[in-house]
């Protein structure tokens, strides 16, 4: 993990590879952005001048790499783009930042140190700026022998394709205080919630034959043990003597038997109750309604649900928030065989309800259906799920964007704040009553299959029937956002984006300082 610290020293004399500045772009060409202003001064003034004749516009995402000027230590200045300048007086936003230190993070990839002089108007941009550097030097390498030696080393490696670099080693973020409280404790949430998303990040990328529910529960045990939550699996006997068949019925294809894992951490002085549940198909192939070649391949991140869930709880643990946050990971590896469960079947859920299943690749809702059940027993204030669970909402919102469902209005208002808040884009989906006639089925008390059109409602419609009475629930689809097979952007990378995992935690930290209800 990249290294993060603060410091007051001036730009010129702090000795690294690299200073950051931001650069806005301002009505007649490049700005410089506060923060950079000793460097600006080094330039004579002329630094916007310099970047406007080597091609920077200030827009978003551009990268400009000149020389220090002389009596630098570091010899490199990289100008990062935050787009269009805020108006007079007004600050630029938490997630222009965040954005921008990610993208100069990635930028600076091989690096051993860097020090970021973009602007810091208070402990929020800290925080920004922390993260986005932390979540944008991030890379997942287990499976590269030379870049995995080369991270060891703190150096670059090469492979046969080009060159595999290690991540940035080392942040300063210059004008933040490290004698501030405020500034101390951004950067250590910065690297709290940092560090357990890019564990989430790691969950998604390894590869099924080595992440299966086993694996999960594993790693979400040794977790657990390192930060004070409290971690109870059940196996595959618990599961069938508890009756989840929902869970069961998804994994009955596989050799590797599922898992239903809870995680409960709890505060001495919390006042409310939070659960989130996580779909997590360690792989799905679909079943015996088998997906076809090209839509298969990267179904290892069909368990970012339960990856955002389990980094939240331990993020939240670590942050030590006065709310008790229990999580629960549905773990299911999706598979064909002889044992598998076929399309006519009909399951008996943990909740005693019955449910034909028309679509074995309709497998998400099931093992969330029992887990929801399961997670209502507690009577939490509220529960949100999180799962990669339809293609229909990508092609509704795209791959950028998460949808909001919710069995309450004003919950599904607060959650899109949220997610909108920490820089994780999200819109707000409907649930119409008419769409749960198609679900009607003649054999069993609900079918997991709908109208195809608003296909991703209908799932949200399915949830619903399992939450328990009176208890404010939201479901989060994931589908676009949770992997990137696009190239990186600002500080999100190619493979597993550990989406969902900010808004969860901002969630508990709003409901422990008493803004949710």
């Amino acid at each position: 993990m990249t290294a993060l610290t603060l410091s007051t020293a001036a730009a010129s004399g702090l000795r690294a590879d690299a200073i950051v500045v931001g650069v806005a772009k301002g009505a007649e060409g490049p700005v410089v952005a506060p923060g950079a202003e000793s460097v600006d001064k080094a330039f004579d003034g002329k630094l916007a001048t310099v970047l406007s004749t080597l091609g920077a516009s200030g827009g978003e995402g551009e990268v400009t790499k000149l020389p220090a000027p002389s009596g630098f230590k570091a010899p490199v200045v990289l100008a990062v783009g935050l787009g269009p300048a805020p108006e007079k007086g007004e600050a630029f936003d938490a997630d222009v930042l965040r954005r921008a230190a990610g993208t100069a993070a990635r930028a600076l990839a091989g690096s051993k140190k860097a020090a970021f002089a973009l602007p810091v108007e208070g402990a929020d941009s800290v925080s920004a700026i922390g993260e986005g550097a932390l979540l944008g030097a991030y890379s997942f390498d287990a499976y590269k022998g030379a870049a995995k030696d080369a991270k060891a080393q703190g150096k670059a490696a090469k492979d046969d394709k080009g060159a595999d670099k290690a991540p940035l080693a080392e942040v300063a973020l210059l004008g933040a205080k490290p004698r501030d409280k405020a500034h101390k404790a951004a950067v250590e949430r910065a690297l709290a919630v940092s560090e357990e998303l890019n564990r989430a990040r790691d969950l998604i990328n390894t590869p099924p034959n080595d992440l299966d529910p086993e694996a999960f529960a594993a790693v979400a045990t040794a977790a657990g043990k390192e930060h004070g939550v409290k971690v109870q699996v059940l196996d595959e006997k618990a599961l069938a003597k508890g009756g989840f068949g929902g869970i069961l019925g998804v994994g009955a294809g596989s050799a590797a038997p599922p898992r239903l894992v809870k995680l409960s951490y709890t505060s001495p002085k919390a006042k409310k109750h939070l659960a989130f549940v996580g779909k997590g198909i360690t792989y799905d192939s679909g079943g015996i309604s088998l997906k076809p070649a090209g839509h298969n391949e990267t179904m290892k991140c069909d368990m970012a649900g339960a990856a955002a869930v389990f980094a939240a709880v331990v993020a939240a643990a670590r942050l030590g928030l006065e709310v008790n946050v229990t999580g629960w990971l549905a773990l299911a590896e999706n598979m064909p065989s002889g044992s598998a469960t076929r399309p006519g079947d009909v399951l008996r859920m943990y909740s005693g309800k019955t449910v034909e299943v028309l679509n074995t690749d309709a497998e998400g809702r099931l093992v969330l259906a029992d887990a929801l059940t399961k997670a209502s027993e507690d009577k939490p204030d509220a529960i949100v799920d999180v799962a990669t669970l339809t293609g229909a909402m990508v092609l509704a919102l795209g791959d950028r964007t998460f949808g909001i469902m919710a069995n309450d209005d004003a919950f599904r208002a607060s959650l899109h704040e949220i997610a909108e808040e920490v820089g994780e884009p999200s819109w707000p989906m409907p649930m119409p009553e008419h769409l749960r006639k198609g679900m009607d089925s003649p054999t069993a008390d609900i079918a997991n299959m709908g109208a195809r059109m608003g296909g991703g409602l209908v799932a949200g419609l399915f949830l619903k029937e399992f939450v328990g009475e009176g208890i404010t629930w939201a479901h989060l689809d994931i589908a676009g956002p949770a992997f990137n097979e696009a190239a990186p952007f600002g500080y999100t990378p190619k493979g597993g984006t550990g989406s969902a995992v900010r808004t969860l935690v901002r969630l508990a930290e709003r409901t422990a300082a008493g803004d949710l209800g």
